[in-house]
């Protein structure tokens, strides 16, 4: 006797009941090697014992025994329990129940659901047909060719090959670590969407964001709010990070800071670049390096500022319209080149450069630092020399001149000055009184100048010198300045903020007001730069 004559006969299956399966979308068996009923123990259902096959709608539910309730439309399978849909999902577990009235699955014991590039391994696990959902509640494990994700609870929709995870997920590489507490994952494109505290750890880096895109095959990320990478010796924060762990390479948009542990340095701007592996980095848009020393700063600013070499051996260039400001010493000029290793510090293109109340000019100069102490040492001027201070309590001027200046300095102070051939001097002489005895005009080949808190204490021409005080009433204005003379007090850089032009100062304002509006948006979704643009609605086929 047949087990089709069976089910006929227990009124399970009849020719009417056939034909309305077809229309009311009723559980079809089509395979069972025993069938019994037990209207006593499990009203309104049949036992199918031995390779059970059932299907619904394309799905196809196979195990051990089942429990087939008609009138539900339901069934509770047992042992080997497999449901598979088409030639692309895959659910194996011990047991399993299925709802044909609105397609749900639920599967427990030894879970895995299998497509063909991936394999999800849980507890128990619930699957909507009708949404192409699964998602369970227990700790889950995904594996597919790159990465490992686990985590506590997830969703996986199908249609997409997307996962989603809103506790505890940890995606584990080859080459990096990620947790999150809310991650989604397309299976397909390998391609990670963060949102809250999220981490990326690897040998060489530690990546921080709140809210972020990763992707897994092409190891590029895109980073938004509260971000930064670490690596060894630097870190690097921005509004906006970009990173390419093949080129070990990061930028930076917007409110970037790049701080140096090892040279106690910062480097901040509203664009940046780093290249890891090159040990350097390019910064701009209002572009600073600070770097610390002792209880002091130095603050050095261009338009572009380019950072190489390995911590021991850096050099820091500063270029179109450079700056430097320190509490003792401030200057600018078209580019500043700045070596670690030799302490020399060049200022090229119309340096000028301020220290105190002392004003400084020459075609060429160099700031020399002592390397152990980073405390500037001697400065040298090179061609057309010239020196100018403000007469203490008058309206003139203390100026000196020649074709080149050698300068000490201690404890950051100038202290002495030595201005060698063609010199020549103006300088207001007072008494201990401090009233004007007369100004002394002078020239030599050579000039030594000793300065005491700040100011020029002694000057003493050196060389056949030829020099003359006349009485403030006998020197008329226009013979009080040198040839060459230009005061540019005006243009002294007096603070930090000083070393930017106005039109930098312009757009960081509004850089901010629009990272204050950014901030404002916590839930709307992040914008990915183009290359990954619609990415994941791309058709598999196409990629």
């Amino acid at each position: 006797m047949s087990k089709y004559f069976l089910l006929l006969c227990f009124g399970f299956l009849s020719a009417g009941s056939f034909a309305q399966t077809q229309t009311s979308n009723r559980i079809i068996v089509e395979n069972a090697d025993d069938f019994d009923i037990n209207q006593t123990e499990i009203p309104d259902a049949a036992l199918l014992t031995g390779n059970v096959r059932v299907n619904h709608d394309g799905a196809i539910l196979t195990c051990n025994k089942a429990y087939l309730f008609q009138k539900e439309n339901y069934i509770k399978a047992f042992g080997n329990v497999q449901i598979v849909q088409g030639d692309t999902l895959f659910l194996n577990s011990t047991n399993g129940e299925y709802n044909g009235n609105i397609k749900q699955a639920f599967a427990s014991g030894n879970v895995v659901l299998r497509s063909p590039d991936m394999t999800l391994t849980t507890d128990s696990l619930y699957f909507d047909r009708v949404s192409q959902q699964a998602y369970y509640n227990t700790n889950g494990t995904i594996v597919n060719k790159e990465n490992t994700l686990r985590s506590k609870s997830g969703r996986y929709f199908a249609n997409e090959k997307k996962f989603r995870f809103t506790t505890a997920v940890t995606l584990t590489n080859p080459e990096y670590v990620l947790k999150s507490n809310h991650l989604d994952y397309y299976n397909n494109s390998g391609h990670s969407y963060l949102f809250g505290p999220s981490t990326i750890t690897s040998k060489k880096n530690y990546i921080y964001t709140e809210k972020g895109f990763y992707d897994s095959k092409r190891n590029v990320g895109h980073f938004l709010r509260k971000s930064y990478i670490r690596y060894n010796d630097r870190l690097i924060e921005g509004d906006s990070l970009y990173y390419d762990r093949t080129r070990e390479f990061a930028s930076a948009t917007n409110n970037v800071k790049i701080t140096d542990s090892i040279n106690r340095g910062i480097v901040k701007g509203h664009y940046g670049e780093v290249y890891r592996d090159r040990d350097s980095m390019f910064v701009t848009k209002r572009a600073v390096a600070v770097n610390f020393v002792e209880n002091d700063s130095v603050y050095i600013h261009g338009k572009r500022l380019l950072i190489t070499g390995k911590p021991e051996n850096r050099i820091i260039r500063a270029f179109n319209n450079a700056r430097f400001y320190k509490t003792d010493l401030s200057g600018k000029c078209d580019s500043i080149h700045s070596s670690q290793t030799s302490g020399l510090t060049k200022l090229i293109g119309r340096p000028i450069l301020w220290n105190f109340e002392n004003q400084m000019t020459g075609d060429v100069m160099h700031l020399i630092a002592n390397t152990k102490t980073e405390k500037i040492d001697s400065l040298k001027v090179l061609n057309n020399a010239f020196i100018v201070s403000r007469d203490t309590l008058g309206t003139g001027f203390n100026q000196v001149k020649g074709q080149n200046l050698y300068g000490r300095f201690e404890e950051n102070e100038l202290r002495e000055v030595d201005i060698i051939r063609n010199t020549e001097v103006i300088y207001y002489v007072r008494n201990d009184e401090q009233e004007l005895v007369g100004i002394d005009m002078g020239a030599s080949s050579n000039i030594n100048m000793t300065m005491e808190k700040n100011q020029i204490d002694t000057i003493t021409l050196i060389g056949m010198p030829d020099s003359k005080i006349y009485p403030e009433k006998d020197l008329p204005e226009n013979a009080r300045k040198l040839r060459g003379f230009i005061w540019r007090g005006d243009e002294r850089i007096m603070s930090p903020e000083d070393i930017f032009p106005p039109e930098e100062n312009v757009g960081h304002e509004q850089i901010e007001r629009q990272a204050k509006a950014e901030l404002a948006k916590e839930n709307t979704p992040m914008e990915i730069r183009r290359e990954t643009l619609e990415y994941d609605q791309i058709d598999p086929s196409k990629k």
